[in-house]
């Protein structure tokens, strides 16, 4: 999203009082530069988040990234607390209510959580409030001391005085400085003072996690509450036909049959009430034009889509000339669609009465599910309340509100009590959001052992065009281009296009590592394909052109060494490297896998390289990576939704396979010591794993796949790539 990012001009901090204690709100504009802030004219404030510390001395972001098993949150709390110089086991966050002008992300302008950018957005904005505030709490103390501020200090949540004892606690001093300035541009700590960043704290989420306390979005519970599932159209954009509610109705517990235009819901007593009687239903469809689509048709759309002209991303050099003077290699390669298969299943309570409706989920766009469900339901946006949760899973596919436009309509049909709409996993496998299905094509000469010229064509579906608008220019989806135009090596003549092909009957979105899923998957196959063309040592190759990119090339270095990457192997046993500049971190990863006989593929080792910038919590990041490795090359050997009749066939985990744990190997993460700003780290892993695992594949037995899933008929011999 740097196209996006680009476009933020400053941040500015705007402070102010709070009855009974102290508040310093900050603003993450995404107006122009030449436009003053809308709080610096009028004196109101407009924050994004507040810290609020109460007499108590309890310090209280109300922050608008939302928890998903990532670790923002204490990431996030250790960033505040450093620079106010806080007790950190003082130090709670909240989650926002929802709001785009006080809390929009500054990368998308709306309120969301996603593109790994949580710490990279607010890392700047924290550390100037929580410096600001600390500044304001040591000139109220100097005050009531009648001594210069400047022998003062901060630590642990407490003001104290060089030249004597004295210490006053923030609570203590937290109305005096709710009366004060804000300083402008507080200076900030020096990183050879971080006290709290770059150490590995203990999460705040996890006690609560191992004693229950946690409640995701399943787990509200509401007097009086009722609960529902329910079946949509099997075929997308089908319709109801005919159901008859009576065999429901008959069972214990069961209230109410709802039936729509797209969709049957049952409510309940409990959730085995309404699931028992949903199954009890003989439901009818009428399956519309998409029923006779199959994955045939959809792939031979978009192979012959791709055979087509696209629209330009990036233009270096003379390709078509540099294309002709060498001989050329050409590869296409293609990624199916995948689901998002969340641990926490879909769900979404609802309170919905004459005059309001309240809503609790866990969601990744919190604005956008209060907005959507006021126009559904023809309420003010104030009288739409929604209460967000900690999510058990995202991966993107929260980044929708479709879940809760759904409960609102079964809502619709009830009498004001609040009602709990829970998915089953297969509902929500063959109703997802799915990630695109895409075909790469590449061209490439070489010239004294390196890549001379490069031209790649990207295609299939854009989300940013329907997710986000306004960063769709030119027919260019810069997601679907990431890590191709700004790819990292040394080649002259560059040229990226992109073409838009949209699948009948599969609706697709964002999934967890998004553009990079195919852009670092094609890449860095196809640069193992050339290293070999080459005669060269695959790490070799990628080195002599890692020259503009330095970090990368560490990364590179250090995998190198950590994988044990010039030791010998067993018989059918391979090493595959992968690198990637994405979401601002420079990542190396080596897999090392094996293949029997029969073409089934065990993993033996993973070692990973990552400079992501200054690490707030190195715990966090060697978990994120070691968590994005496995869900990604759980992809890479299993990962395929296919569509048949216009349905989805995948079901549940027993067809829809995840890696279990005596499949998952030891994966060893290497954190590079940086001074740099923080990248994000949550999905780098995902876009690293795949392409390794393959080169791996390449190396251990000379068969080069350029399709996912792993197919283990041809590792077999059973049938030709």
């Amino acid at each position: 999203m740097s196209v996006l990012q680009n476009a933020i001009s400053r941040r500015r901090l705007l402070g102010g009082g709070l009855a009974g204690g102290f508040l310093l709100a900050f603003h993450l504009p995404t107006y122009g530069a030449s436009e003053p802030a809308p709080g610096a004219i009028k004196g109101k404030f407009a924050p994004n988040a507040f810290i609020r510390i109460d007499p108590a001395g309890k310090t209280t972001l109300v922050m608008p990234q939302v928890e998903m098993g990532q670790g923002v949150y204490t990431s996030v709390a250790m960033i505040l607390a450093e620079e106010l110089d806080a007790d950190y086991q003082q130090v709670v966050l909240e989650h926002a209510p929802p709001d785009d002008k006080l809390y929009g992300n500054p990368v998308f302008g709306i309120q969301v959580t996603g593109n790994s950018n949580s710490i990279r957005a607010f890392w700047k904005p924290l550390r100037e409030a929580g410096a600001a505030a600390r500044a304001m709490l040591i000139q109220a103390a100097a005050r009531q001391w009648k001594v210069d501020p400047a022998s003062c200090t901060a630590a642990d949540g407490q003001v104290r005085h060089s030249g004597s004892a004295r210490k006053l606690g923030f609570g203590t001093l937290a109305g005096a400085a709710s009366k004060l300035a804000p300083p402008k541009n507080p200076p900030l700590k020096d990183p050879k003072n971080f006290t709290l960043i770059g150490k590995s704290l203990k999460r705040l989420d996890t006690p609560h996690k191992v004693d229950g306390g946690v409640v995701y979005g399943i787990d509200v519970m509401l007097p009086g509450m009722k609960f529902a599932t329910l079946a949509a159209s099997p075929v997308f954009g089908g319709k109801v036909h005919h159901v008859d509610p009576g065999p429901a109705n008959r069972i214990p517990g069961v209230r109410k049959v709802v039936v729509l235009d797209d969709m049957v819901a049952v409510v309940g007593d409990h959730m085995w009430a309404a699931k028992q009687g949903l199954q009890a239903l003989d439901i009818t469809w009428d399956e519309g034009p998409n029923a006779g689509i199959s994955s045939a048709d959809i792939w031979q759309d978009l192979r012959k889509a791709s055979e087509g002209s696209g629209a330009v991303a990036k233009n270096t050099g003379d390709v078509e000339k540099a294309l002709g003077q060498g001989e050329k290699y050409e590869a296409a390669y293609e990624l199916p669609f995948l689901a998002h298969a969340t641990m926490e299943p879909l769900n979404c309570t609802v309170q919905l009465k004459p005059d309001s409706c309240e809503i609790w989920l866990g969601t990744q766009v919190i604005s956008r599910v209060q907005s959507t469900v006021a126009k559904l339901t023809g309420l003010p946006l104030e009288k739409v309340t929604v209460r967000n949760h900690l999510i058990g899973g995202g991966f993107g596919r929260r980044l929708e509100p479709d879940m809760a436009l759904s409960a609102v309509r079964v809502a619709q049909h009830l009498d004001g009590e609040p009602v709990k709409v829970v998915w089953t996993r297969e509902e929500d496998i063959q109703h997802d959001v799915y990630r695109p299905a895409y075909r790469d094509t590449i061209a490439a000469t070489l010239s004294g052992g390196k890549v001379a010229a490069f031209k790649y064509k990207v295609t299939g579906s854009s989300v940013i065009a329907r997710w986000l608008p306004p960063a769709f220019q030119n027919g260019i989806d810069i997601d679907a281009i990431d890590c191709a135009v700004d790819m990292p090596y040394d080649i002259a003549h560059l040229h990226v296009e992109y073409v838009r092909a949209e699948p009948p009957a599969v609706p697709t979105g964002f999934w967890r590592g998004v553009g990079p899923n195919n852009n670092v998957f094609a890449i860095e196959c196809f640069m193992d394909e050339l290293a070999r063309k080459a005669g060269k040592d695959p790490i070799a190759f990628r080195r002599a052109m890692l020259g503009k990119s330095p970090r990368l090339l560490a990364a590179l270095d250090l995998v190198a060494e950590k994988s044990n990457w010039d030791q010998p192997l067993p018989a059918r046993a391979g090493r595959g490297v992968s690198v990637q500049p994405a979401f601002g971190s420079f990542i190396a990863t080596v897999v090392e896998a094996q293949v029997d006989a029969h073409g089934e593929v065990r993993l033996r080792r993973v070692t990973s390289a990552v400079d992501t910038g200054i690490a707030v919590n190195p715990d966090t990041i060697v978990a994120q990576l070691q968590g994005g490795l496995i869900f990604g090359l759980t992809a890479a050997l299993y990962g395929e939704v296919t569509v048949k009749n216009g349905r989805v066939q995948q079901s549940n985990f027993n067809d829809y396979r995840m890696l279990r744990i005596d499949q998952v190997p030891p994966i060893e993460v290497y954190v590079i010591k940086s001074g740099e700003a923080p990248g994000g780290i949550g999905e780098n892993g995902t876009t690293a794993g795949p392409p390794a695992l393959r080169n791996a594949i390449y190396a251990a037995t000379g068969i080069a796949l350029r399709r996912l899933p792993i197919d283990r008929d041809v590792l077999a011999g059973r049938k030709s790539a």
